[in-house]
């Protein structure tokens, strides 16, 4: 090839020898140089002290000369277009509005690319332009097709600015960085710029130019987040903390309100406005009732906001017992009282409140008030103001005529048909011979009663026996396997007498009757509430008699246990279940789905049952039809709801048997929310392009301004094509000149008496 291809040269050296080698002769060359210098200090100045150490240098030059091997190095160089890269966020918080009641700022976005065409054209010719599509990922893209509908999950734009700075190819410099984005960060950069962010940005080692997107949108209220455990205890206060973000507004009072299914639980305002953006607010309630219930925070969607999507947030609590509360009303202290007490104290679930009535509002004591230590039975207090605290209230061989409590029986019976619970105990002052016959107190119960007479007890004993529903029933279990449950009831010993009572109600179940087919043992529901009748005083035989016999108090504490926890509806003792696929849905791209179990009350698969479904939002308690199913052979089915929009739902299950009657019901409850926060926490964010740009001595560009006007570093680059080396070093006239100049120096110094 002719030296015409080459357009550049330069020294080199051709040396093969190692770089240490060339050091340190370089430095024994300028050692030997300088003990030359200090050896003619005595020599006086003039032509014999110049001349010596002229010729020492001139030997040292060769000797490099020889060790280095100079050459030269001609070279065929272009130069190399440093490269730029342009980044356009394609998530989906460009979606939103620019500006109130203007273009999204997707729309902006192509309007700006299509206005600055010529710079972009500019800068091609200058410099290599990569234009990138970013949302959660990085992605090359043509900006002619830049989409006025992203769908990108998320914003990440500290990802983006590094991607896009390690994919240049062809090792180009990086001129810099220009990013068109709305930034609405949700991923690192999230809570602003932090130490770690910094330190990615400075690696860049370029500017960055930033055009805020929506910069102008920036009225903005919003609930940000909220914290609350996942569970709570029914009676006892819940705090839900929650994150308000507000931008663009005045001084002014905001309520943000807590609503569960429809009901206000709990409120408060919080003042936002000035330079202050984020603002905690803690709401408490106390939950009355156990179960999963959808809770939404919201806050007011004021005129002029540039997104009201986020001015709500809604999460499902489970309120569960710490413990059950127990209310136990006796009318006479006895065996069967004593046992049910003492049982129920030494519970830890249990937390009991018991009353013993000695005394009528009636009895006259003949003294003064304050010389009693027995009150009269405080039926207003419990049966009014704090009936609703309890759990389950237990009637125990107690006649409510004494005591003035008919004004209170509507009360209790409303009580268990809003979801309470209770449980009647025979006795002489139970049941029919309580006088509970046409009372609200009958309406509830499972059994039919006559009015009070002689043959409202029967003293005969009996000999307890399990029913059909029995051998199914939890309440009933003493073991798990059939055939000994039923030998473990069989062996305990008789009762001395039962209640009587009428006929059943539709829907009860006897779990225990006599030899003679007198019920014992009847359960049933009302309303949404669960109902026990006892009908005997002396269930305690199962303990202390049945001890007697060898067969220990086991009995008597399990079935007391099963039929509390029964009674309070324990999720593990539910007949029927229903459970949503997960907690929480995606809008508009996957619907709710129910996974149902249906028992009946006997607790076998209710093969065949027609299945409804109702939702209710938190903001809206109003029931609406959402599906339907048929229970297969084993009792499941699996319920897909239609698509819903974001928020709270409950779903309530109910079944009925092929010939109409109803089976049960169940409830659960779902979120309908986006995983991202892409679609929730979109405000545009100005400062964090402004704090970026800062961070890389770049800056934020106005829509109106030109690109090619922009400081972009062009650092020099050379790309060597071909080269070739030409060596210098290798000619005798070196190797002649390095032995005359040597040989004069010895010469010189032997004549002038040195040698």
């Amino acid at each position: 090839m002719s030296s015409t291809a080459y357009n550049a040269w330069r020294i080199t050296s051709l040396s093969t020898l190692p770089a240490w080698v060339l050091a340190l002769a370089l430095t024994t060359l300028a050692a030997a140089v300088w003990l030359s210098f200090r050896g003619f200090r005595s020599e006086p100045a003039g032509l014999r002290r110049r001349a010596l150490l002229g010729f020492r240098l001139l030997a040292a030059l060769l000797i490099l000369i020889l060790l280095f091997e100079p050459g030269i190095e001609l070279r065929s160089e272009s130069r190399v277009r440093a490269r730029i890269a342009l980044l356009f966020d394609t998530s989906r918080s460009m979606k939103f509005p620019a500006s109130p009641a203007g273009p999204s700022r997707a729309e902006e976005m192509i309007r700006w690319s299509q206005a600055h065409k010529r710079d972009l054209a500019q800068l091609a010719s200058r410099f290599q332009v990569d234009v990138y599509g970013f949302d959660k990922e990085l992605q090359p893209m043509d900006l002619a097709r830049l989409s006025a509908d992203p769908q990108g999950p998320s914003t990440d734009v500290l990802n983006a600015l590094t991607g896009a700075a390690a994919a240049g190819t062809g090792g180009r410099p990086l001129a810099g960085l220009f990013v068109a984005t709305d930034g609405a960060d949700n991923a690192e950069l999230s809570e602003g710029v932090s130490q770690t962010a910094t330190a990615e940005l400075h690696k860049l080692n370029a500017p960055v130019f930033a055009l805020p997107i929506g910069a102008q949108a920036l009225k903005d209220l919003a609930v940000e987040k909220i914290a609350v455990d996942d569970f709570a205890f029914v009676r006892n206060q819940v705090t839900v903390d929650v994150t308000v973000t507000a931008r663009g507004f005045g001084s002014t009072d905001v309520p943000v309100v807590l609503k569960r299914e429809g009901q206000v639980v709990a409120q408060k305002a919080v003042r936002v406005g000035g330079d202050q953006a984020r603002y905690d607010v803690k709401l408490a309630f106390v939950p009355d009732r156990t179960g999963k219930f959808a809770f939404t925070v919201s806050v007011p969607v004021y005129e002029g906001e540039a997104l009201a999507q986020n001015n709500q947030k809604s999460f499902v609590l489970k309120v569960i017992r710490d413990r059950v509360r127990v209310l136990l009303v006796v009318g006479r202290p006895s065996w069967d009282v004593r046992f049910l007490r003492q049982l129920l104290k030494r519970d830890p679930n249990v937390d009991l409140i018991s009353f013993f009535i000695l005394r009528t509002p009636g009895d006259d004591p003949h003294s003064s008030q304050d010389e009693l230590s027995l009150i009269p039975f405080p039926t207003q207090e419990i049966f009014q103001e704090q009936l609703k605290t309890f759990d389950l209230v237990i009637f125990q061989n107690f006649n409510h005529r004494p005591y003035r409590m008919s004004q209170y029986l509507d009360g209790i019976a409303a009580y268990v048909r809003d979801g309470g619970a209770f449980a009647m105990i025979g006795g002489d002052q139970s049941f029919s011979a309580g006088d509970y016959a046409s009372t609200p107190i009958e309406e509830i119960l499972p059994v039919t009663l006559f009015p009070p007479g002689p043959t409202a007890l029967d003293e005969t004993p009996v000999q307890l026996h399990l029913t059909d529903s029995g051998k199914r029933h939890p309440v009933t279990e003493l073991a798990t396997n059939g055939p000994q449950n039923e030998s473990a009831w069989s062996r305990l010993p008789k009762l001395p007498g039962v209640n009587t009572t009428g006929p059943l109600k539709g829907g009860s179940q006897v779990l225990l009757s006599s030899s003679e087919g007198r019920p014992v043992l009847v359960v049933g529901e009302a309303g949404r509430g669960r109902v026990l009748a006892l009908l005997s005083d002396s269930s305690w035989y199962w303990s202390f008699v049945a001890a007697g016999q060898q067969q220990g108090p086991r009995a008597y504490e399990t079935f007391w246990h099963s039929a509390i926890r029964w009674l309070v509806r324990d999720p593990a003792l539910t007949p029927m279940r229903v459970a949503s696929e997960r907690p929480a849905f995606e809008p508009g791209s996957e619907p709710p789905a129910l996974d149902v179990q249906v028992r009946g009350s006997d607790y076998g698969a209710a093969a065949g049952a027609q299945i409804a479904v109702v939702e209710s939002s938190a903001d809206d308690p109003v029931p609406r039809p959402a599906g339907a199913a048929v229970a297969g052979p084993d009792g499941n089915a699996r319920i897909v709801l239609p698509p819903l929009p974001p928020g709270a739902y409950k779903a309530t299950v109910t079944a009925r048997r092929p010939d109409g009657s109803a089976v049960g019901e169940a409830e659960d409850a779902f979120v309908v929310a986006p995983s991202s926060r892409e679609l929730i926490e979109a405000t545009p964010r100005p400062d964090l392009l402004q704090a970026i740009a800062s961070a890389t001595r770049g800056r934020v560009v106005d829509p109106g301004d030109s690109l090619t006007n922009l400081p972009w570093r062009d650092p020099e680059r050379v790309e060597v094509g071909q080269r070739t080396s030409v060596p210098l070093w290798d000619n005798w006239k070196v190797l002649v000149l390095l032995c005359l100049v040597v040989g004069m120096e010895w010469t010189l110094r032997r004549r002038w008496g040195y040698a």
